[in-house]
């Protein structure tokens, strides 16, 4: 079996560990809007996130009409639909308040055992990239969680990189992998030499497995199973008949 030369990693559950909110989000939304806007937010933290949904299933709606079977919304659009008040900060104020604001719905960290793989994968040459349904703030959420294990994002690969929020459309779509197949490809890559792991059977697994991909099922451990953490992948990697699905 040929050995794996690149590997294509999802993000949420997958490189980041995603745990419970903030027990005072709520508080922390009047403080963070108080802090940039001076005044208090005539918003909810439930209210506005009720109006963002309606928002995001307008424009998916529109999107598919267009034809985009699995579409993604540009978050900071949303945003400044139902807060006016951010057109008028600058673009560095604004990205500020979005990252903070996507804080207080979700604590982050690197998943454990991620990072000893990674340096692992660096040093045997293994091309690490990213396909992920995300928005521009996940790169800063990326990029601090990596800086706590002494690493930075640049060990990722720019061209075998798909972040959905540039493209306007999201895994599952066969064009995501399509556009990663191609990519690989100019590096003289093979499928049967890629690698994809995600926590999504449906989002990460099943549409890789369907462009030739070898996968890994990131879940919890489970019983009679080799496949889960990152300790069991990099067992499986770095051994001489390592088996992917």
């Amino acid at each position: 079996m040929k050995r794996v030369k690149a590997i294509i990693c999802d993000v949420y559950r997958t490189l980041l560990d995603v745990r419970e909110p903030p027990a005072d989000a709520e508080q922390r939304w009047g403080t963070l809007f108080q802090g940039v806007f001076g005044k208090v937010p005539a918003l909810s933290l439930e209210q506005l996130s009720v109006r963002c949904r309606e928002i995001v299933s307008e424009d998916h709606q529109e999107a598919r009409k267009r034809g985009i079977l699995y579409p993604e919304v540009n978050w900071p659009s949303v945003m400044k639909r139902t807060l006016p008040e951010l057109d008028a900060l600058p673009r560095a104020d604004a990205d500020a308040l979005l990252f903070n604001h996507a804080q207080l719905f979700r604590s982050l960290r690197l998943t454990a055992g991620c990072a000893p793989v990674l340096r692992d994968c660096i040093e045997r040459g293994i091309l690490l990239g990213i396909a992920s349904n995300a928005q521009a703030y996940t790169l800063k959420e990326l990029e601090l969680a990596l800086s706590e294990a002494g690493l930075d994002s640049s060990i990722f690969q720019s061209d075998l990189t798909f972040w959905s929020f540039e493209h306007g459309f999201s895994k599952p779509d066969p064009h995501v992998f399509e556009i990663l197949r191609a990519r690989l490809q100019n590096r003289c890559l093979r499928e049967s030499e890629t690698l994809i792991i995600g926590d999504r059977e449906d989002n990460d697994i099943l549409p890789a497995r369907a462009t030739g991909w070898r996968t890994w099922h990131f879940s919890e451990k489970r019983s009679g199973s080799d496949q889960g953490d990152w300790r069991s992948l990099g067992n499986a990697l770095f051994e001489a008949d390592a088996k992917f699905s």
